[in-house]
């Protein structure tokens, strides 16, 4: 079998597993959590029912802040699908930055979506994106609504190779692959 034919039965198993996986993610965990409060870039309370924006289902993600190369990579990466995304169900990107360096980085990269600050919440914890010393994980939870209740639905991290920044898959391709390739704040400037 060529290399080539081995790629393409290897894709379509991986596409195979996908399908399954998805499957599985659509049972979802449905676990109720509590109607927390974020801060809006005015410093205004937003609760987690009002991103729902008035449909029944939110993906939610969370975001290290202005200090995580790694999740500013993927910010600008869903800052490419976010109107497509707010189409399909409510979206919002959380992270423990105060809302006034939220906006100021938002601004600085372009970012178009809605961002939301959950700093001096046990937000994070309780969704097991952060541990109890303030440590964070980058990834996405989805919601949904049943019955008045906010249901946590799904959840996965991010990380190198993930699903969810396809740079990873894009450079996967080049002979090199990654090459030690590291996200940058400033690609022009090269830092």
């Amino acid at each position: 079998m060529s290399i080539q034919e081995q790629i393409q039965s290897l894709e379509q198993e991986i596409q195979d597993k996908k399908s399954a996986l998805r499957k599985l993610r659509q049972e979802g965990l449905n676990e109720e959590i509590k109607n927390y409060e974020f801060l809006d870039h005015g410093g205004e309370k937003v609760s987690l029912l009002d991103c729902f924006d008035g449909k029944d289902e939110l993906m939610l993600v969370y975001n290290m802040g202005k200090g995580c190369k790694y999740c500013t990579l993927w910010a600008d990466n869903i800052n490419g699908i976010s109107k497509p995304l707010a189409d399909r169900a409510a979206f919002v990107l959380v992270s423990k930055d105060d809302p006034e360096t939220q906006l100021e980085f938002a601004q600085s990269r372009g970012w178009d979506f809605r961002m939301l600050s959950h700093a001096g919440t046990d937000f994070a914890v309780e969704m097991g994106m952060a541990n109890e010393d303030g440590g964070q994980m980058p990834g996405v939870s989805t919601f949904k609504l049943e019955d008045g209740k906010i249901l946590h639905h799904q959840q996965s991290h991010f990380g190198p190779g993930d699903n969810y920044c396809n740079m990873w898959d894009f450079v996967d391709l080049l002979p090199k692959g990654i090459n030690n390739w590291q996200p940058k704040y400033d690609y022009e400037a090269g830092e």
